[in-house]
């Protein structure tokens, strides 16, 4: 007989459902075991109850019908391999709730088997719950800003977040900015069709700049609310304000002096252009500081106030997205003129 699986840590059930099927070494004889000798019980799926409280909604694409199918034909005639977690149930006494594995336990229902195996552990709460998904990155973005929601509400600060899930302090800013979103790009997350945090950011730059248009474009649902849509949409939103404001190309020949403006010196409004002062070669016109976070080459908004001390406003180099980020977690790399 192989070993008992020994309980481990907090983040010991990182695996999918489906990839620690087959890597879990207790064997599951249908024999109920005793609870204290570290091998798994065989309880009866009639006897489990789905945690109320579980992080992940159920418009989760893991709980899909097709989903909970195609992980029960992976299962063999016993059921999953991997035991599922449960704590006993405060309400119904002899009968238990899920800690996690619901997927597992889904599937073991679709298949038609009367039992599970499974580990008690009365210690579990909710935060173990999000910690296994968020790494396994198998929460959506609005099921994380949610939980984030909440502890706020507890009173936690979002760094003690960040420590308590593993996550960096820019990656709790980014989700709880989700909490409160204008109400046309509420809808589509909210709906699902835009779950990219980056997409959602793209579009509530965009929405401050110009709240109509957006709103319009947002309203079609046939619309696709991707990266590259988002980044279309917000080059024509700029360029449809430049020609607002009475830009014109400084070739444009006047029909009065017949010049363009850059031979009669105009700055394409009709006022003459002042002469620029010759350059201090020692002094930069623009500084940009460009920095890397995240592993991803990025720059400092200086025209933004920061959040707080040790914070400031950044930009993504490679998406344009903004978000802020503690200066502990960025990497200085150039200082250059823009």
């Amino acid at each position: 007989m192989n070993a008992p699986l020994k309980k481990k840590g907090r983040l010991s059930g990182l695996l999918n459902d489906t990839a620690a099927d087959s890597v879990i070494a207790s064997p599951l004889d249908g024999q109920a075991a005793s609870e204290s000798s570290g091998a798994p019980m065989m309880i009866d799926l009639d006897k489990i109850h789905p945690d109320p409280k579980q992080p992940r909604s159920r418009d989760n694409p893991g709980f899909s019908p097709g989903s909970i199918a195609e992980l029960a034909a992976s299962f063999g005639p016993n059921g999953p391999k991997s035991p599922i977690s449960v704590r006993e149930h405060p309400e119904i006494p002899g009968h238990y709730m899920i800690n996690h594995g619901e997927r597992r336990y889904l599937a073991t229902e679709f298949k038609g088997l009367p039992k599970i195996g499974a580990f008690l552990d009365n210690d579990h709460n909710e935060d173990d719950q999000v910690i296994e998904n968020v790494q396994r990155e198998d929460m959506l973005p609005r099921e994380i800003a949610a939980y984030i929601g909440r502890k706020l509400q507890q009173g936690l600060k979002k760094k003690d977040i960040a420590d308590l899930i593993g996550k960096s302090p820019s990656f709790i800013t980014q989700h709880a900015a989700l909490l409160d979103l204008p109400e046309p790009i509420a809808k589509v997350f909210n709906t699902g069709r835009a779950n990219d945090v980056t997409v959602v950011s793209e579009l509530v730059t965009a929405y401050k700049k110009n709240p109509q248009e957006v709103g319009a474009w947002l309203e079609d649902e046939n619309q696709e609310v991707t990266r590259g849509e988002v980044k279309l949409l917000r080059e024509f939103l700029d360029e449809k304000r430049k020609n607002e404001q009475g830009d014109r190309d400084p070739d444009t020949v006047d029909l009065v002096s017949g010049q363009t403006d850059n031979e009669a010196g105009n700055d394409g409004q009709g006022n003459q252009a002042k002469k620029e002062k010759e350059a201090d070669p020692e002094k930069l016109k623009k500084a940009i500081i460009q920095v890397e976070h995240d592993g991803r080459p990025a720059r400092l908004i200086l025209t933004r106030r920061p959040p707080a001390d040790g914070y400031a406003w950044m930009k993504y180099e490679d998406d344009g997205a903004e978000f802020e980020a503690s200066l502990a977690d960025v990497k200085l790399m150039a200082l250059i003129e823009g």
